[in-house]
């Protein structure tokens, strides 16, 4: 309720003793609501007019009558204040503004909440790194999976059964874990991907080719190319003696820096760097659109983002002493620039196929796992390369 002030009567004397029609439209949006009005001409202390849908009702508190001016100012001064188009859309604008608060507070604190645990995670490494991330890989595959069933890419091509799909994601999540405990899953991969493409071509019905390319993409997507972090970050386990950072020595001390800890830091702080760089950037000067797959994206933002990875990779290497040529760390960030980039895209292409906005919902704020680590599927497999073949032909 809500007490509105007289509008006064002169310029309704004229005025046809009937109410104004009531549009229901979305010009003109009519909700049930109930407002009070002071009416100083006549006994009565008040007159109230109940808004129903497109009906408008009147009710005051002595029997029914009611004196016309009243009628007309109330009538009036509830259009005007109340069904207006202006103060429509001004309520909208507020609202959406309030709702794009909200979800860059969300935002804010989910991301601060997954840097600090991807951090701690990172730091410890071994199984703490590895059962986490497997967890990670089997959550992106489900999401991946959803994409492929969606209605955006499911009407040009059959997916694959959602047993097939079930099985892939558990294959997925057990890869980082068969690389943690051999080192290597060359041998599991071409397993798993027999496997799935045996239980394609002997399913009911008639296998299409679209089942097994997009079963197998998810394999090697989901799959085979996350597992590089966990050759990276726990693979490469030689001492980074050039490292002067310090470790309680209850966790290792020194040693505890290992080569594949330093690289897989400024691996993801370079990513991290680069996609924060290309965002403000893109959102000051961002006036070139860099590919039809994500129309957000500009030449702009992504130059400002190669440079911003640039340096974050040489400050790093300079405070961890590793790699020690200026050369390589310059070489290293850019590669880690171009596959996140590459990845980013890569996602951007299956959702912009599936015809949705974000892989999953289990983020808030931020979306699904999968939009959080596209960046990140194509950079480990470059980095850990990067690293185990090109850096030791220079002696570092």
């Amino acid at each position: 309720m809500a007490t509105v002030p007289n509008l006064g009567i002169d310029r309704f004397k004229r005025a046809p003793f009937s109410l104004p029609s009531l549009c229901s439209c979305r010009c003109n949006p009519i909700t049930s609501q109930s407002l009070i009005l002071s009416c100083p001409y006549s006994k009565l202390s008040s007159i109230g007019l109940d808004f129903d849908r497109n009906r408008a009702v009147l009710r005051s508190s002595q029997n029914g009558f009611w004196d016309r001016r009243c009628v007309i100012t109330a009538v009036a001064q509830a259009e005007s204040d109340w069904l207006g188009e202006e103060n429509a859309n001004k309520e909208f604008l507020l609202l959406e503004s309030q709702q794009n608060a909200n979800q860059f507070r969300k935002r804010v604190i989910f991301g601060l909440g997954i840097g600090i645990g991807a951090g701690t995670v990172v730091l410890a490494g071994g199984w703490v790194f590895t059962l986490a991330f497997a967890a990670a890989v089997f959550a992106s595959a489900q999401e991946y999976f959803e994409l492929v069933r969606s209605h955006g890419i499911a009407d040009g091509m059959t997916p694959p059964p959602r047993y097939v799909s079930r099985v892939c994601s558990v294959i997925c999540a057990l890869l980082p874990v068969v690389t943690m405990y051999r080192g290597y899953i060359d041998v599991t991969v071409t397993s798993a991907a027999f496997f799935m493409a045996t239980a394609l071509l002997l399913q009911r019905g008639n296998p299409r080719f679209s089942q097994l390319s997009s079963s197998i993409f998810g394999l090697l997507y989901c799959g085979y190319l996350p597992c590089f972090w966990v050759k990276l970050r726990c693979g490469l386990a030689a001492p980074s003696l050039n490292t002067r950072a310090i470790w309680p020595v209850s966790l290792g001390g020194q040693a505890h820096w290992t080569v594949g800890l330093v690289a897989t830091l400024i691996s993801i702080s370079s990513i991290i760097a680069a996609d924060t760089f290309a965002f403000l950037g893109g959102k000051a000067c961002g006036r070139t659109p860099l590919t039809s797959v994500s129309p957000k994206k500009t030449w702009e933002g992504t130059i400002i983002g190669f440079c911003g990875c640039l340096v974050t990779s040489v400050v790093l290497s300079k405070i961890f002493r590793w790699p020690s040529s200026l050369l390589s760390a310059i070489a290293f960030g850019a590669l880690n620039f171009f596959g996140s980039v590459f990845g980013d895209l890569t996602e951007s292409m299956i959702k912009r196929d599936a015809g949705v906005k974000d892989s999953g919902s289990l983020i808030p704020g931020h979306g699904g796992i999968l939009d959080r680590v596209d960046s990140y599927v194509f950079t480990g497999a470059l980095a850990y390369n990067f690293v185990k073949t090109f850096l030791p032909l220079y002696g570092v």
